[in-house]
């Protein structure tokens, strides 16, 4: 429930679609666009679904659904504190910008969750 000029407004919570997700552009707490909503993922033996999100650079990324704060025309991340430890550990394993598919010479795209490359093309690890 959130309070607006003294009275009591209920907001109903709403389901969304794959459909709709797909192709919207995912914002962080900030206000800067982090990419775009490529596909949704589950992870087997765990709760909870993720957004693939694809970044400028073609880089996809698992969001869980946990930091999502909103969709409407977008989809809004909650606000995040990242502490100088996760910000050196991310520095040190970050991946190298492109990689290129032995199977079809197609670019890779490196998945952080299973720290493995992708084939979008071939539709495989590499």
């Amino acid at each position: 429930m959130q309070k607006y000029f003294g009275e009591i407004l209920s907001i109903p919570r709403k389901s969304t679609t794959r459909d709709k997700l797909v192709g919207m552009k995912v914002i962080d707490a900030e206000g800067n666009i982090l990419g775009t909503v490529k596909d949704l993922s589950f992870t087997v033996g765990k709760l909870g679904v993720s957004l693939n999100v694809e970044d400028k650079d073609g880089q996809i990324r698992d969001i869980p659904w946990e930091n999502i704060q909103g969709v409407g025309d977008f989809v809004i991340l909650k606000p995040t504190a990242q502490s100088a430890t996760e910000t050196s550990v991310a520095a040190q394993t970050a991946q190298p910008t492109q990689q290129i598919c032995p199977t079809c010479r197609g670019p890779l795209s490196y998945i952080q969750q299973y720290q493995r490359w992708y084939c979008y093309k071939c539709q495989k690890y590499v």
